[in-house]
């Protein structure tokens, strides 16, 4: 913790003393944050702020990523998964793939299978519901998060009926958890620019309230580093926050670095590592309410989500075992980690390994001293 007359001599003086006493920031304490030249006093106070909330822990998962299909069409510009249907590199897996990936050795030990894909212009939901109900047959103690609030609107449109009664039908199924994808940046002038077929930020927070409302917890997410501004950033995070407030839904928020290759972009950069480290510290100083924050390693590299750990992020995801969506887009992080890779990972940078399942909740195995609980409410 740096001392009072550093903040001061940033002009972050008020700033560290909400955070001390545990005052919510305003939008323009976020813009400050940003402008700080010192990421590393920025990231002190978030790490006061995830100190407070978990101690010395930082979670991880046993998880298993499945993409049914990259056909979609929303046809987003920063988007290098998707295809047209028939166009080079589409695919779209049968439920036999889908189950195989669930059966195979690498999948043994998960509790946890995360299934997003591409709006497909034909599957039916009947289609999503066999899925679950054949992946709750084959392993019914896996906690299945499934589907953005992009995909469940369009399912919605093209089963003409409500987010309600779809989730109804997908909760019936085994739908267990909301990711948190498709939110990118709420702004209506970077989705006109960047996505203008695709769910709104207003739609997406109001399929989140509704899955919030029906006792479904989801996670949620923001793109950045493509053409928003960090006051952009921040109102999509202060619309969490305010849904937080009212639902208190969110379990974890992950802030995804834009990966530009293969993109339509122009000009499009990778983001850089300062500004990776000062996104999580800011999103852990403006999020009061959401418990977790997630370093996707994925997304980040392991280095830099390592480090981030150390920048108010709590948890490092999980092993994944197979990634699509970050890798097409250039990502050069590996497909996989072993439990025993995220443990040393964390470990090396100073905290304590705590193994969880999708809410949360510490997981005691047969060859692991059981884990300490962990916090389950929004950190003061």
């Amino acid at each position: 913790m740096f001392e009072p007359k550093w903040y001061q001599s940033l002009g972050l003086e008020d700033i560290a003393a909400k955070v001390r006493d545990g005052v919510r920031l305003s939008l323009e304490d976020g813009e400050r944050l940003y402008r700080c030249p010192s990421p590393l006093a920025v990231g002190a106070l978030a790490h006061q702020v995830r100190t407070r909330c978990h101690g010395n822990r930082t979670f991880y998962v046993l998880n298993r990523h499945i993409n049914y299909s990259n056909i979609c069409v929303n046809g987003c510009l920063f988007c290098a998964f998707s295809r047209e249907a028939g166009a080079p590199g589409a695919f779209q897996l049968s439920l036999e793939d889908i189950l195989g990936k669930l059966t195979e050795p690498e999948a043994a030990a998960i509790t946890e299978v995360h299934i997003v894909g591409g709006c497909h212009p034909d599957l039916p939901l009947a289609y999503f519901e066999t899925m679950l109900r054949e992946i709750r047959r084959i392993r019914p103690h896996l906690v299945i998060k499934a589907f953005t609030a992009v995909e469940i609107q369009h399912f919605a449109d093209r089963e003409k009926t409500s987010v309600g009664a779809v989730l109804a039908r997908l909760q019936a199924a085994g739908l267990e958890l909301l990711p948190g994808g498709g939110a990118e940046v709420f702004s209506p002038r970077v989705r006109r620019l960047l996505c203008p077929n695709k769910l709104s930020g207003a739609g997406w927070l109001a399929v989140a309230r509704e899955a919030h409302r029906m006792g479904i917890r989801s996670n949620a997410t923001m793109l950045y580093g493509h053409l928003e501004s960090h006051r952009e950033r921040l109102e999509h995070l202060d619309a969490l926050r305010c849904l937080q407030d009212e639902t208190g839904g969110f379990l974890c928020f992950i802030p995804l670095p834009f990966q530009p290759d293969h993109t339509l972009i122009e000009n499009a950069r990778a983001t850089t590592g300062v500004d990776d480290l000062k996104t999580i510290a800011v999103s852990r100083l403006m999020l009061d309410n959401i418990p977790h924050i997630k370093a996707y390693w994925v997304m980040l590299t392991v280095k830099v989500a390592q480090t981030a750990l150390h920048f108010g992020a709590d948890d490092l995801d999980g092993t994944v075992i197979e990634e699509k969506i970050g890798h097409m887009a250039g990502a050069e992080s590996d497909q996989a980690l072993t439990r025993s890779q995220l443990e040393r990972l964390i470990r090396d940078a100073g905290f304590e390994p705590v193994e969880r399942d999708s809410y949360f909740q510490p997981v005691a195995r047969p060859d692991q001293t059981e884990a300490a609980p962990a916090r389950h409410h929004p950190c003061p």
